[in-house]
């Protein structure tokens, strides 16, 4: 099963569903619409359907006209597209299809609305002091934000109430084995690693180099730590063009000068900067930093 699969309840019909929970976990779909049916058609006008990367919901009719409706569809998303568009298919044996034959003899008329634009995403690994002060800078942002820590006492709702009128779509997760929460992220998901723990450092920073995905990947602390988590993962058997995903130690280096640079909400305020980029420019590709950050300690 999709471990990034929708699962939809009774209420309403299952394209809005959908939609609402795409809505939330900030990912991009489509809404196709039957705008006009003339003749023999499988649906009627009205008919709805929501496509987004890894299903639909709903349908327009299916067969050969789902599959292309849903086809256009995908390659809007891919395409950030903002405006909508119509797409008219014939239903005869002797229209263009890629999807199978529909012989119902008559013409429907589709409107393809990209009603969704998704949401970066961003996990935070560890809601300690650093942690903290980095979501109340993310939370400002348009984002999805996810905050992972092993130890409930960091989410509670007395200690997150500083994100309460966030921009942000948050997330807490509380999770005794914080690497698992990965598997429930969406894709292209930025990772954050600055947890209490070294030890749950190295365990996340392993499975989310075995993630697919090219999100910005950033592991906090010195880079005498980093040399060491280096030696470790080439003996797990990750090779150097997966260990140059990592971005450690993470933040700007302008931004780490003067006496204050461990101060907590500098440290946090020179990691959002260096993510921001990544946050503003959906088509940026993640790549090693060249100037990496100097020295410091969680």
């Amino acid at each position: 099963m999709d471990p990034h699969a929708l699962s939809l309840g009774a209420g309403g019909p299952v394209w809005l569903t959908a939609l609402t929970r795409l809505s939330a976990r900030g990912e991009a779909a489509v809404l196709v619409t039957v705008s006009a049916a003339r003749g023999h058609t499988p649906r009627e006008a009205g008919a709805r359907m929501v496509v987004g990367l890894t299903g639909t919901w709903g349908s327009v009719g299916g067969g050969n006209l789902e599959a292309t409706a849903a086809s256009r569809a995908r390659a809007l998303i891919h395409a950030h597209a903002l405006a909508p568009e119509t797409l008219t298919l014939r239903l005869t044996d002797r229209a263009a299809n890629e999807h199978g034959r529909q012989c119902c003899g008559g013409e429907v008329t589709l409107h393809l609305d990209p009603v969704l634009h998704a949401r970066a995403q961003v996990a935070v690994f560890g809601a300690g002091h650093v942690g903290l002060e980095l979501a109340r800078l993310l939370a400002r942002h348009p984002v999805g934000l996810h905050l992972i820590d092993s130890r409930a006492a960091q989410l509670t709702p007395e200690r997150l109430r500083p994100l309460q009128d966030a921009e942000a779509h948050v997330t807490a997760h509380h999770a005794p084995i914080p690497e698992l929460v990965l598997d429930d992220l969406p894709p292209g998901t930025h990772v954050l690693i600055l947890t209490h723990d070294h030890a749950e450092d190295a365990a996340i920073l392993d499975a989310a180099l075995r993630r697919p995905g090219r999100g910005f990947l950033g592991l906090i602390g010195s880079g005498a730590k980093w040399t060491r988590f280096q030696a470790q993962l080439r003996d797990l058997g990750h090779s150097p063009e997966a260990l140059a995903r990592v971005t450690s130690p993470i933040g700007l280096p302008e931004l780490n000068a003067g006496p204050h640079r461990k101060h907590p909400a500098v440290i946090a305020l020179s990691v959002a900067a260096q993510l921001l980029p990544y946050l503003t420019q959906p088509h940026l590709t993640r790549t090693p930093d060249l100037n990496p950050a100097p020295e410091r300690t969680p």
